[in-house]
């Protein structure tokens, strides 16, 4: 097949030709925005669920539907690490001033937007969320940023309130903000309910992040419309594949779009690798049983040299080790006590491992891969450490 015409975008975040089974989270945020226009405000929202179901592209067509609306959007990243949090104050504070521009040139507020810019540029966000006028930084910080916030957001509140709108942050990797500015975007969107401010935060993550929120206010499970962003039911893995190809002119038999389905699993990352390896190895169309077994054995190799690489690089020989041990037990959520590991040495392990969220822990006692399929990945590695 042509390669300039294939239709899939295997890639972090990119947006997917078809958004197949994720309704119910557009459809509500649609309301929201609704609701906005009409000066009716909601709670904001929260996608958790592993890499590779898609929370990302999700997240920006969120986003983007809110800029339609001439919402006034920021968007992040969150970064882990000492380093990374001071990053993540200085990345909000830009964010705030870029979406300002472009809100205050959209709606002709040039005055109201250098008063709230000064605001912002003089807030502990800028930075690096640690107070310039505090005489002890450490025990004042939080609280400085957390009054900085509100101010920001009330003011910017009272501009897009006029206008129909709303502010609304979208955080990517929620889970990776430190606990301070965590908490106190969770405490302004608690403030924001009681005084009707048109402001959300809109955050994705893993399938940690909602006892992250809890964690840092227990509050937060009142505060947000929670979502878990899960693998796609069959029929809508079906759509992923085969809506992209008729648009370019192809098609599956059914049994090569069956194969697929199935070694994908229902995740959208795996689909897209895979639809692109189809369309890069099949000599025409309708494709065939045949053409997907060669299709999933480049999809796979591809998989091999990009997204699973990425975690397991990332860990010590000890890491890997730990690792290794998580998918010998052959389960999704295998007991701690069941890993063939030492126990003394686990622990700390396991808590380095989740920190770089490679795992996680989906209840007590027990602990699950962040990545789908990377079982299957540790299988396939050299057994070297």
């Amino acid at each position: 097949m042509d390669p300039e015409l294939n239709p899939y975008t295997p890639g972090s975040g990119r947006p997917p030709p078809s958004l197949q089974g994720r309704e119910d989270e557009i459809h509500a945020f649609d309301l929201l925005v609704a609701r906005a226009k009409a000066r009716r405000y909601d709670r904001g929202m929260i996608l958790s669920g592993l890499r590779g179901v898609g929370k990302t592209a999700l997240l920006n067509h969120l986003r983007a539907h809110a800029e339609q609306h001439e919402w006034f959007t920021v968007m992040m990243e969150a970064q882990s690490s000492e380093r990374g949090s001071r990053q993540n104050y200085r990345h909000l504070a830009q964010e705030l001033k870029y979406g300002l521009r472009k809100f205050s040139r959209r709606h002709k507020l040039t005055h109201a937007a250098e008063s709230i810019g000064a605001m912002i540029e003089g807030s502990s966000l800028s930075v690096g969320g640690v107070s310039v006028t505090a005489p002890d930084a450490r025990t004042k910080s939080a609280e400085d940023l957390l009054l900085d916030l509100q101010e920001i957001v009330e003011a910017i509140s009272e501009h897009t309130r006029k206008r129909g709108a709303a502010l609304a942050i979208f955080i990517d990797e929620m889970q990776d903000l430190d606990a301070d500015l965590a908490a106190a975007l969770i405490v302004t969107q608690h403030r924001a309910s009681q005084e009707s401010w048109p402001f959300y935060v809109i955050g994705a993550g893993l399938p940690n992040l909602p006892a992250f929120l809890a964690d840092a206010r227990s509050y937060a499970e009142r505060l947000f419309r929670y979502s878990t962003i899960d693998a796609l039911p069959v029929e809508a893995a079906r759509r992923a594949l085969v809506d992209p190809a008729e648009t370019v002119g192809g098609a599956y038999t059914s049994g090569a779009l069956d194969a697929l389905v199935r070694a994908a699993a229902g995740y959208p990352y795996f689909l897209q690798e895979f639809g692109s390896s189809m369309w890069e190895i099949a000599p025409g169309t309708p494709f065939t049983a045949d053409d997907a077994e060669v299709a999933l054995e480049r999809g796979t190799r591809q998989l091999d040299q990009g997204f699973f690489p990425s975690r397991w690089d990332r860990a010590t020989p000890a890491e890997r080790r730990y690792l290794r041990a998580i998918a010998e037990v052959g389960e999704a959520a295998p007991k701690t006590g069941d890993l063939a590991i030492k126990q003394k040495t686990a622990a700390p392990l396991r808590a380095s491992l989740i920190k770089k969220g490679i795992v996680y822990s989906p209840e007590h006692g027990r602990i699950s891969f962040t990545v789908p399929g990377m079982a299957g990945f540790i299988s396939r590695q050299p057994d070297d450490v």
